[in-house]
């Protein structure tokens, strides 16, 4: 393992998340490469839905999904700043 070269500022949340993904014995620049270097498409390599419209059509789910948690989340913080 080498040296920091640079440093970075991250949030108090990215901070936390980032010790939440740490495996034991892991740096957080091994962590960060980790994260960065993995493949994060849940459909690739699988070849099930090759020839058809399926995997983009439960992308498309998938999508809705997270638009709608996060507009949620948005909304239950906007209430609770307004307490």
């Amino acid at each position: 393992m080498s040296t920091a070269d640079e440093q970075i500022r991250v949030s108090a949340t990215v901070k936390n998340e980032l010790e939440h993904r740490r495996r034991e014995g892991e740096s957080f620049n091994e962590v960060l490469e980790r994260l960065l270097s993995d493949d994060r498409d849940v459909f690739a390599g699988f070849g099930a839905f090759e020839g058809t419209d399926r995997g983009e059509r439960i992308r498309e789910v998938h999508d809705r999904g997270r638009t709608r948690s996060t507009e949620r989340i948005e909304r239950i913080a906007e209430s609770r700043s307004d307490e």
